[in-house]
């Protein structure tokens, strides 16, 4: 009798066992990242991983290098905007948790990639194949941005001065006395057209599309820009889209065409109402 109730325990204890094991399992916390505040300047697998999980969810567009340059930088603010989070581009604790949860990260693949040297993007929803390549072209369907423009000296990411001019020309006719964050958020919308199929592939197919802009028509477009629109032209091809990826823009005080009003809407800024 004495046995038969010492059994009776053990596999009681046994079955509690068996059956907490997947619980502590599930609530471990995933391994990912180190406990350094990632920043400006930063290198190495922290980068790789932080450059990757914003590239996971669209919010990093650039080569995943392991460089924490200004492309990570302003990457990084987006994702903290659209997140609530402190605003500072700055990857501590409660960003990088956020990011963890938002994200995935196959550490194994990205850092083969990296080591291979090859071309390769790491976007969410698209198959592995379709985003990798040893050398040449990439061909990811959907990733880094290509603009078939010359490099020029001492401009960012291949633009030239004619380009920054007239971006920052566009700039200022459109928004001149808007917060400096719209002001971005409209050189930004310029350059997600550049990158949209549906649109001119430059910056002046985008601009002097019939229609396309207020300045254009009025001639506002031949002011000479300031230099707040100069900077955040140049805000704005590091990365920084305060719009989030918008297409289109209206002041709804002034708009007369009906069609935009049917555009879904993202955010307003200032007087502009930035849109898919």
């Amino acid at each position: 009798m004495k046995n038969g109730t010492i059994s009776k325990k053990l596999f009681v204890c046994m079955a509690f066992c068996i059956l907490m094991c997947p619980i502590a399992a599930n609530t471990h916390p995933a391994k990912a990242f180190t406990n350094q505040v990632i920043q400006r300047g930063a290198v190495g697998d922290d980068v790789i991983e932080l450059q990757a999980r914003l590239q996971y969810i669209g919010y990093y567009k650039g080569q995943i290098d392991g460089v924490f340059g200004w492309g990570t930088y302003w990457a990084l603010r987006n994702f903290q905007s659209e997140f609530g989070l402190p605003i500072d581009g700055l990857a501590g604790a409660g960003t990088k948790q956020k990011l963890v949860k938002a994200s995935k990260y196959n550490k194994q693949f990205v850092e083969n990639q990296v080591n291979k040297g090859n071309k390769f993007t790491y976007y969410g929803g698209v198959d592995a194949n379709k985003q990798t390549s040893s050398g040449g072209k990439n061909t990811a369907s959907k990733g880094t941005p290509s603009k078939n423009k010359p490099t020029a000296v001492n401009t960012p990411n291949g633009y030239s001065q004619n380009d920054i001019q007239l971006l920052a020309n566009a700039v200022y006719g459109e928004s001149r006395g808007e917060p400096y964050e719209g002001q971005v958020a409209v050189a930004a919308v310029i350059l997600n057209r550049i990158d949209s199929p549906t649109f001119p592939n430059t910056v002046s197919g985008v601009i002097f599309e019939p229609g396309a802009f207020t300045a254009v028509a009025d001639g506002q477009i031949w002011l000479t820009p300031n230099e707040t629109a100069k900077k955040a032209v140049i805000d704005a091809i590091n990365g920084w889209d305060p719009s989030s990826s918008a297409l289109y823009y209206f002041n709804p005080a002034t708009a007369t065409s009906k069609w935009i009003w049917s555009r879904p809407q993202i955010k307003q800024i200032g007087k502009h109402i930035f849109c898919k």
